[in-house]
């Protein structure tokens, strides 16, 4: 076994078709890191007889331990079990208590249970149950080799992370072969992009222990910190020193950590000084006050926003002069000012932001293109504009995503200054 290790094999057409991301093999991936286990191969397979089986059998041959995901269903394409068993040649047998425990699950639901839910109670020869507390699809623990174990998760991510803690993350700390923990840690950036973010920290990018490597998104950019020790205590303390460094390095541009966004790191500022917030938004239809309203407890902070798209509705209801808007037009500095400074009178707010700008794919001229995005920051000292092209290369989406972003940026420096 060249690689030993655990593997990820995820079942499913509609993942080959794109129909749907797999989150399933990240989280898992994730929380292998967190054990310590090596994990050096995912594969996808479709609902396919022969070729689950086969990529089973191959893994054999790899690994210690073949987690799966999908395909434990009811339906005629939900192949997992039956093929994993022909794999290894082992007969499926029905257990009467999964079908019974099958059957008082659905039914307490109030319908039916149709016989096809049957075939879930047959497992193969030798196999334990990995219970599903959440659903119907049992999953197995079973070692249908020496020194190699098939774990089964069904596709639905709330079942497959309920069964995963409950039974697997035990039986994987007891039986995964872990050499030591690994810990990793997300720094989140704004305001730089990869390269030279890379550049400022290139040294620490050739660290073995903690490794830093570097991710980029639409508007955001990443530096995932890894350590490898013998206890998560000991791993976060290799961690700590060179996020420091990049912190250092960084300055304003590092706004948090894993699960931090530039919302809520804001809305906490906010709180911290007891402070409120109002938006005006054109371009970002709303977009602006969703990210905001996404974080638990914004009620707190966050008072309500006016999305005016039209020009009647940023005079109505923000106050905007018409003369403003005739000799500057809508996307323009004097306009996003007056917009908030509205939002910020008509809603009794410490702060407010405001956006307008031109989000495509039409609309643009040369001297006010496609991607322009106008956007204001008004607060207890003063209102502060400012213009961002964004380009048109990207689309409509990004370019409103794009501005949700720069603008909650902009009031985050703001607050900190």
């Amino acid at each position: 076994m060249a690689e030993a290790g655990v593997e990820i094999l995820c079942v499913g057409t509609e993942l080959l078709l794109g129909d749907i991301l797999n989150g399933n093999a990240r989280w898992i991936a994730e929380r292998l890191a967190g054990l310590g286990l090596p994990h050096y191969r995912q594969t996808v397979v479709g609902d396919n007889h022969q070729r689950l089986a086969a990529a089973a059998r191959e893994a054999s041959g790899r690994c210690r331990v073949l987690i799966t995901t999908g395909g434990l269903g009811p339906t005629p394409d939900d192949l997992t079990t039956e093929s994993l068993a022909a794999a290894f040649e082992t007969p499926l047998e029905e257990r009467p208590e999964l079908w019974d425990e099958i059957q008082a699950k659905l039914s307490a639901g109030g319908r039916a249970v149709a016989q096809s839910n049957r075939r879930q109670a047959f497992l193969p020869r030798g196999a334990a149950v990995l219970p599903n507390p959440l659903g119907s699809a049992p999953g197995i623990i079973w070692s249908p080799l020496p020194d190699f174990t098939i774990l089964t998760f069904p596709g639905v991510p709330s079942e497959m992370r309920a069964m995963f803690e409950a039974t697997a993350e035990p039986w994987l700390r007891r039986h995964g072969g872990a050499t030591g923990v690994f810990v990793s840690r997300l720094l989140r950036f704004s305001g730089i992009g990869e390269s030279n973010l890379a550049e400022q920290v290139a040294d620490l990018l050739e660290g073995v222990n903690p490794t830093v490597a570097p991710y980029a998104s639409l508007g955001d950019v990443k530096l995932r910190l890894t350590a490898r020790s013998s206890s998560a205590e000991s791993a976060a303390a290799l961690l700590d020193p060179v996020e420091a460094e990049l912190r250092r390095r960084t300055a304003q541009h590092c706004y948090g950590t894993n699960d931090d966004s530039l919302a809520s790191v804001v809305l906490a500022l906010l709180q911290r000084s007891g402070q409120t917030l109002s938006v005006a938004e054109s371009c970002t239809g709303g977009g602006l006050g969703a990210a905001l309203t996404a974080v638990p407890g914004s009620s707190a902070v966050f008072a309500g926003g006016v999305i005016a798209y039209s020009n009647e509705v940023k005079q109505q209801l923000l106050d905007v002069p018409a003369e403003l808007l005739e000799r500057h037009g809508a996307v323009s500095d004097p306009v996003v000012t007056a917009m908030a400074e509205g939002a910020r009178q008509r809603l009794g707010t410490d702060w407010s932001i405001a956006v307008s700008g031109i989000a495509g794919p039409g609309g643009g001229t040369d001297e006010k293109p496609v991607g322009l995005v106008h956007l204001a920051v008004s607060g207890p000292d003063g209102c502060e504009a400012t213009a961002e092209r964004f380009g048109d290369r990207r689309g409509r989406g990004a370019v409103q995503q794009l501005t949700v972003i720069r603008a909650l940026d902009r009031l985050r420096r703001r607050l900190l200054a």
